[in-house]
């Protein structure tokens, strides 16, 4: 027999932001199902004169991509570099050592003809186990910022090493616009359980990290 109709206003079924519609596996009735690709948070974490701003739970094998959103990253000290690291050890150690490539462009709030786009030599790493620039030289103006993205993408394997791309944009401490993008790999098969976030001097004045899962 055909279903010509339903009336949802019967049905059992709790919504939620990771959840849909759909049949049973016998094609005979409805239950609530995973939305792929639906992001799920799993905690938030607000600086306040931080010296770091870690994530030492909630990275498991739970989820095969995980993203980290980066708000109002406001530095203590003018010109510094917001960086991020990754830890196989709880967050005893965050030293994962990495290769990477970081590209930028950037534009003055004149106009002036001091712009470019280019692959930033100086900020990538090779068979390093330093922090990984994500936001270069953040002013710290009342107005300035870093935001962005960081996706790292199955962080509990251990087979594969562990990459991860992100791409931000920051106001620049000399009143630049300066979007970039960073791709690159921990190269560990040993399972990624926590990320460290920090400036490369200073504090993190303000601002707040969510951390999603990827269904």
């Amino acid at each position: 027999m055909a279903l010509s109709k339903v009336n949802f206003n019967s049905l059992n079924l709790t919504p939620t932001a990771s959840k849909t519609v759909v049949f049973n596996s016998n094609n005979n009735g409805l239950e609530a199902g995973d939305v792929g690709g639906s992001m799920v948070l799993i905690s938030t974490q607000t600086a306040s004169s931080s010296a770091t701003i870690s994530f030492t739970s909630g990275i498991d094998s739970t989820y095969k991509e995980y993203i980290f959103k980066f708000i109002d990253i406001h530095p203590a000290t003018d010109s510094a570099n917001f960086t991020f690291n990754m830890s196989a050890d709880s967050g005893s150690n965050y030293n994962v050592t990495k290769t990477t490539t970081f590209f930028q462009a950037y534009h003055r709030e004149d106009g002036h003809t001091d712009y470019q786009v280019s692959y930033s030599t100086g900020r990538d790493l090779a068979q390093s186990t330093d922090f990984q620039i994500i936001a270069r030289e953040t002013g710290n103006d009342n107005d300035q910022s870093a935001n962005g993205t960081l996706h790292l993408f199955d962080p509990s394997n251990t087979t594969f090493v562990k990459h991860f791309i992100c791409t931000s944009h920051n106001a620049q401490s000399q009143n630049y616009s300066n979007p970039q993008f960073i791709g690159g790999y921990g190269n560990t098969t040993s399972a990624v359980d926590a990320v460290q976030f920090k400036f490369s001097s200073g504090n993190i004045d303000s601002g707040t990290i969510k951390l999603y899962g990827i269904t």
